[in-house]
């Protein structure tokens, strides 16, 4: 049985550049030349972030392979409008024993009342319990699961026990403007015109999607941090 409290984002492949956004913006002044000259980027693509002409940002493609548990991957779900998925099936598989635990960073106890509430990390108890409760939990509900199978019951009625916990993989994949929403609402930072309080598991997700967006298009991100982190 393993025990994890990382989510794995890997980029498998990418269509998806600078020069692409600032391209498909000049074809509306330079037509079919949009292809064949090469131009400044930079300066172009802060004036669509800044006033918000978001489809030249919409002609490129990042596809990750997201390895989280099931409550993180129903989160990102979330996000159609732009997005593609394609989860690993406990229909037509058997999951294995790959179970999330919080890190020891990750605060554990909520103050206050829905909408007007933090985190604050707990104490030795709280972590003791914590552990103590999702290993028996996580043990229990997988040898229920195991038996289950091995009395012949199909897998996509065993798989009922499992818990949200458990490690699922899948592909996404998005464009930079459908990333960019997903990262306003999905991660902190200061300086956002529009402040975000996600969970920290899928903040985990969304960050390291953001480092391989950085890396593919710096002048489109840095854009879109000079001007509040909202997407066009």
């Amino acid at each position: 049985m393993e025990f994890r409290s990382r989510m794995t984002v890997r980029l498998v492949k990418s269509v998806a550049n600078d020069a692409d956004v600032a391209k498909a913006a000049r074809v509306s002044t330079i037509g079919s030349e949009s292809l064949e000259r090469e131009l400044p980027t930079e300066g172009l693509i802060n004036f669509l972030m800044r006033d918000r002409h978001g489809s030249p940002f919409e002609h490129n493609s990042m596809t990750f392979l997201v390895q989280a548990p099931i409550f993180v991957a129903r989160e990102h779900f979330r996000h159609r409008a732009g997005w593609s998925y394609n989860e690993e099936s406990a229909r037509y598989r058997e999951l294995k024993p790959s179970f999330y635990i919080p890190a020891e960073d990750r605060n554990l106890v909520q103050v206050g009342k829905p909408g007007a509430y933090t985190f604050e990390p707990g104490t030795f108890q709280h972590r003791g319990s914590l552990l103590g409760s999702m290993r028996v939990a996580y043990g229990e509900s997988y040898r229920q699961y195991l038996n289950m199978l091995e009395d012949g019951i199909a897998r996509e009625v065993a798989r009922c026990v499992l818990p949200v916990g458990t490690y699922t993989s899948y592909y996404a994949t998005c464009n930079a403007r459908s990333l960019m929403h997903f990262l306003s609402l999905r991660t902190i930072r200061e300086g956002s015109a529009f402040p975000s309080f996600p969970q920290r598991e899928i903040e985990m997700v969304a960050e390291g999607m953001e480092r391989e967006f950085q890396s593919l298009m710096p002048h489109t991100h840095a854009a879109y941090e000079k001007n509040g982190r909202v997407a066009p």
